[in-house]
């Protein structure tokens, strides 16, 4: 049938599709990248309340909007997490999918602003907006940029292969600019907000614009990307190149008998000096075995490689027998004197281990374990053991080590396998008798990978380190000559196995005088050349270092006063620097305003000025150190409260001070309603061990008693049930921390004598010790004896039936 009449009619009866548009638009987020508007394409919706939507779509008017997420990973509500402005689309064809999902066929229109969200649950309903295209700028200004943009995007599809003839053909049927704009950015990768802000762009100039910035940026990428494939071919041609080459060079040395070359001559050097040390022969077959193989491995595989690392260790290894060294003590003893202030007993120990080399050279390595706390010098005393035995030093730490392979090596089976830390430190220092220093052996850990410690016993044992076998060796390697020496802060973290193979010296924390001797002759000078400092002739007195030394670094070691110093030091080269008057000589009264307010303002914490308080000595591992016991009555049902991080060895010296004072009073009424809350401050800090048994005792009698110890006295000792003081453990680390703390009379067990006698007459200078072996001894010398109580033994104790034995005897005699 034919249609006789007017077109113009026709047209006028037909309606745009933006006139369509509803007010009201089901929402579908979408993530990674959005439809532009012009577009007809497949999108899959996942099964839910968005296959919902299309549902409901389709049974109205058919459209649907497309916004982008803001974030995929989170989990907030959808309304919240998706741009407000987005693409509407026509919905053109349906297919239902096996897994609830929806394939739908859409023809995207034109953009549209979110304006408020009509629902949000079930589905996502939005009232929304569709504003119109602003050209922003002249006809011609316009043309130009859209030629731009097309030169632009042939460029760009002549470069890169991914573009297909159909985005060409499309490419080049596109005449508005929006829609060109538009086209071109979907073909971009480019990042999400950049396709959000191109979607966003009203203005069609500002589009526009960022369309050609986000194209310049992909034209310099795929440049970039062609310029690296061809210089990887470039490097493959080259490769096959010189792998022709160089099979050409082999058949023609192999004509001329020249086929030997640099690595070969190397090993049999090697070879040659391994048969006139002479070396182990299981040594001497493995590498004629390793060279064989060598010679007739193609240089391009990677078996050739392993075995050429694998002769190069071994070549540079240190197999010949150690050099003889003449030992001259006097030397030795300067160095050590030179370097370290006292640590008499320390040095003492070095020369009669050079001694020994001296009159028998033969004489195997030795293991020392220096254990003290942080920065007294143990890694610079192991430095000055071997100045002055001549010999070469290597430090590794071991601390967290958690990997035997760490030790001993990995198996040439594994891909980067390589020498133990031993075998390593000897082909640095190339001498069979290096000074190796195993640096926290207290902090080594067990890992996945094996025990390092247990990796240990065999390289620190004079026995069975003769023939040590490093895995990647696997050779017998002799290791009997090296001066082992390690270090730890305390000796809870080493094996009991591992330290049976080790011979163990205590360096105690410095006192004041100590340190003061140290700052002199080594820190001062150190600090001032470490910034610069040494020429200006800067001076500091004896008062300002005790000073500094009290009141800014009381730790055991050095290392807290070298920071202090250092800090001192870069304050006065500011003002040098600055040009601003600066101390010459440096006085105490100048200490505050270089390194602030003291920390240690005073001393009120190691004195007992109430009843109920009393002052103990302690060991850790970073030395010694004073604590203040405090007990008080609280209300309750009797027995102890204890607080301030006490360990299981305290708390059971605790429940065993409480229990023999009740004996020793004699009067359980007096606990009976009352519950003693015993303290022991700095309670971040954990504490633990028996040694303040007789300290809590004190603390617990001086409580009942309401009567306060005489001030001055520290102490430090285990009780028993029967009020026998044990000895204890670390008691030139508790006197040393006692003299620092201006605490001149000690309490200590009887027992300890012979540990007192060994303390340098230095640190006893000055101060007054008291030995006892009952807790009844204690009492005599902290309390006033007026108090009959004070002057018995406990009931049933061993000393009150002595004592009643005698008086029974001294009755009977008078009556005779």
């Amino acid at each position: 049938m034919e249609y006789n009449g007017d077109l113009n009619e026709i047209e006028s009866h037909i309606v745009p599709v933006d006139a369509i548009l509803p007010p009201e638009l089901f929402l579908i987020p979408i993530k990674s990248r959005p439809v532009f508007p012009g577009i007809i394409t497949p999108l899959i919706v996942p099964g839910g309340k968005f296959a919902k939507a299309v549902e409901n779509s389709l049974n109205g008017n058919s459209f649907i909007g497309l916004v982008l997420l803001i974030d995929e990973e989170h989990e907030k509500n959808t309304e919240e997490n998706i741009y407000s402005f987005g693409v509407v689309a026509k919905i053109l064809k349906k297919v239902n999918l096996p897994d609830g999902a929806v394939n739908i066929l859409i023809n995207t229109v034109r953009r549209f602003k979110v304006e408020s969200f009509v629902a949000v649950d079930p589905l996502l309903v939005a009232g929304v907006t569709y504003p119109e295209e602003e050209s922003g700028a002249p006809k011609n200004t316009i043309k130009a940029m859209m030629r731009t943009l097309l030169v632009m995007t042939r460029e760009l599809a002549q470069n890169n292969p991914l573009f297909t003839e159909e985005m060409k053909l499309t490419m080049l049927n596109v005449n508005e600019p929006g829609k060109m704009a538009d086209f071109v950015c979907s073909i971009l990768n480019i990042e999400k907000a950049e396709y959000q802000s191109v979607i966003e762009s009203i203005n069609l100039k500002d589009r526009i614009e960022k369309v050609l910035l986000f194209l310049k940026k992909e034209i310099e990428l795929v440049s970039l990307q062609r310029e690296i494939q061809e210089n990887i071919q470039e490097k493959i041609d080259k490769q096959q190149r010189q792998f022709f080459l160089r099979e050409q060079l082999k058949a023609i040395q192999s004509e001329l008998g020249l086929k030997e070359d640099k690595y070969e001559k190397k090993y049999e050097k090697f070879l040659e000096r391994l048969k006139s040390i002479p070396a182990d022969p299981e040594v001497i077959e493995e590498v004629e075995r390793e060279m064989d193989k060598f010679l007739y491995t193609d240089q391009n595989t990677a078996d050739y490689n392993v075995i050429r690392n694998y002769l190069d260790i071994l070549e540079s290894l240190p197999w010949e027998p150690a050099p003889s060294r003449d030992m001259d003590l006097d030397k030795a003893k300067k160095t050590l004197d030179r370097d370290h202030y006292k640590l008499d007993d320390v040095k003492e120990r070095i020369l009669e281990f050079l001694a020994v080399k001296k009159l028998k050279p033969a004489e195997k390595g030795s293991i020392l374990l220096l254990v003290g706390p942080p920065g007294v010098g143990k890694t610079s005393i192991a430095k000055s053991i071997a100045e002055s035995m001549g010999r070469k030093f290597f430090r590794f730490s071991v601390g967290g080590m958690r990997d035997e392979a760490e030790i001993k090596g990995h198996r040439r089976t594994y891909i980067g396998s390589m020498p133990g830390k031993i075998i390593t430190a000897l082909r640095i220092t190339k001498e069979k008798d290096s000074v190796l220093l195993l640096d926290e052996i207290d902090k080594l850990g067990i890992g996945m990978q094996g025990d390092p410690a247990a990796a240990l016993l065999e390289v620190l044992d004079p026995e069975q380190n003769k023939s040590f076998r490093d895995h990647y060796l696997d050779l017998p390697f002799d290791l009997s000559s090296i001066f082992f020496i390690a270090t730890a802060n305390t000796l809870d973290g080493i094996s009991r196995i591992l330290l049976d193979r080790m011979e163990v010296i205590h360096l105690s924390g410095y006192i004041t005088d100590e340190k003061v001797q140290i700052f002199s002759k080594h820190l001062w000078k150190k600090i001032l050349e470490k910034n610069g400092l040494d020429q200006y002739g800067l001076q500091m007195d004896k008062n300002a270092i005790v000073t500094m030394i009290d009141h800014y670094s009381r730790e055991s070691g050095v290392r807290g006063l070298e920071k202090q110093t250092d800090k001192l030091a870069r304050k006065i080269a500011l003002q040098i620097v600055k040009g601003e008057k600066y101390p010459k000589a440096i006085r105490a009264s100048d200490l505050e305003g270089f390194l602030g307010v003291p920390k240690y303002t005073d001393d009120r914490m190691t004195k007992p000025t109430v009843p109920g308080t009393a002052l103990g000595l302690a060991w850790t591992s970073v030395g010694g150190a004073t604590l203040l016991i405090e007990a008080v009555f609280i209300k309750g049902k009797g027995g102890i409260l204890l607080t301030g991080m006490i360990g299981k060895s305290m708390e059971e010296s605790s429940n065993i001070a409480l229990s023999y004072i009740k004996n020793f009073l004699g009067s359980e009424e007096l606990f009976a309603d009352k519950t003693i809350h015993l303290h022991v401050p700095d309670g971040a800090t954990p504490k633990d061990g028996p040694s303040a048994g007789i300290t809590m005792a004190t603390a617990i009698l001086s409580l009942a008693l309401g009567k306060r110890i005489k001030l001055g006295y520290g102490m430090t000792g285990e009780l028993t049930l029967t009020g026998e003081v044990l000895a204890i453990g670390g008691l030139r680390e508790k006197v040393v921390a006692a003299k620092r703390v201006g605490i001149h009379k000690i309490i200590f067990p009887n027992d300890n004598k012979p540990q007192l006698d060994e303390i340098p007459d230095y640190v006893k200078k000055g101060m007054e010790f008291f030995p006892v072996s009952r807790f009844q001894d204690v009492v005599r010398l902290l309390f006033d004896e007026k108090s009959a109580a004070l002057n018995r033994e406990p009931k049933g104790s061993p000393a009150a039936k002595k004592g009643l034995k005698k008086r029974v005897q001294a009755k009977k005699a008078r009556r005779k």
